[in-house]
């Protein structure tokens, strides 16, 4: 059994990540720490959970095998340097403290986007999981990236559910201001557009101009991307979503629909749809994924499963809720 431990296991993802191991065939949660609630049942905070554990909260980390950091962002190098993480403990940090530089005490933190580094993840011994919008946006783009065919600009404008912006309300995320309302943030400025062009730049061999426009949803989960820039007049629609289902051919939770998507079919899953059309010279692809599963907890255990040479799909064939 592979030991885990949990830090920051208060918010969401860390209820995701929660929700996942205690069904992973594979893993033995051993601790869960935190600031704020030591000595608390997890069930007090996870209420989703009760009957599932018993487990409680603390400080000490109990010798895990890897250890998934649910930490504010900035906060992971504070953890690292502060706590006793033998050197055999393997780290995947869901926050974005090493997603544009991965080396920090000694550690090397590889870039976790499944679909794109594979080979390096199962090698890994430290992980920078991808963000939400991050991980959307990249499955719209590698295919393109692979081949060259990224021509012009890119123009994203995606939507995110609440749980997106954490735990710990706020002004635009209590549910008097997001219910029944859509806005947007971070108008071409959010913090994911560094991770996308480093990571779509080193495939592509030319990092991309990508305009990104965020909206904040009136609802709890996922995101849907709506990504377009200019087509290659060679290519028919037909050619495209070959291209697709040929890159993603080998991946066992990213699928190009023919038909067209919507956002139900992958929430509570680690799955991301992708829906490709042509019109008047440009090529659009929808993109959709749950953010907590996908694009967070569920990443996270897809990359533990590669790094400890385990299925893919351990304990991450979880079901959509259509309906």
């Amino acid at each position: 059994m592979i030991r885990a431990a949990i830090a920051g296991g208060t918010g969401y993802t860390g209820g995701e990540l929660f929700r996942i191991l205690l069904g992973h065939p594979d893993v033995q949660i051993v601790a869960a720490t935190t600031t704020s609630s030591d000595g608390v049942p997890v069930t007090s905070v996870h209420r989703d959970l009760v009957g599932e554990t018993d487990l409680c909260f603390g400080t000490g980390l109990n010798n895990p095998d890897v250890i998934f950091l649910c930490l504010g962002h900035g906060i992971s190098r504070q953890f690292i340097d502060t706590h006793d993480i033998g050197p055999d403990c393997m780290i995947i940090d869901l926050g974005n403290d090493f997603r544009l530089d991965g080396d920090h005490a000694g550690r090397h933190f590889v870039y976790g986007l499944c679909e794109s580094a594979r080979d390096e993840i199962v090698k890994a011994h430290d992980i920078a999981n991808p963000g939400c919008f991050a991980t959307a946006i990249q499955l719209a783009l590698l295919p393109l990236a692979s081949e060259g065919l990224i021509l012009d600009e890119v123009h994203v404008s995606a939507i995110t559910g609440s749980t997106g912006a954490g735990k710990k309300p706020g002004e635009t995320t209590h549910f008097s201001y997001r219910d029944n309302n859509i806005s947007i943030y971070k108008l071409f400025t959010h913090q994911h557009l560094g991770e996308i062009r480093k990571n779509i730049g080193a495939i592509a061999g030319k990092e991309p101009v990508v305009n990104f426009v965020p909206f904040r949803g009136d609802f709890t989960r996922g995101i849907f991307a709506s990504v377009y820039t200019r087509a290659d007049g060679r290519m028919t629609v037909a050619d495209y979503r070959k291209l697709f289902e040929d890159y993603y051919a080998a991946s066992p939770f990213v699928f190009h629909s023919d038909e067209g998507i919507s956002l139900k079919e992958v929430v509570n899953t680690n799955k991301a749809l992708l829906h490709l059309e042509l019109h008047d010279g440009y090529v659009h692809i929808s993109s959709i994924i749950d953010n907590l599963v996908k694009g967070a907890a569920g990443q996270a255990v897809q990359n533990m499963n590669l790094m400890f040479g385990l299925p893919e799909t351990t304990g991450l064939r979880l079901k959509p809720s259509a309906f």
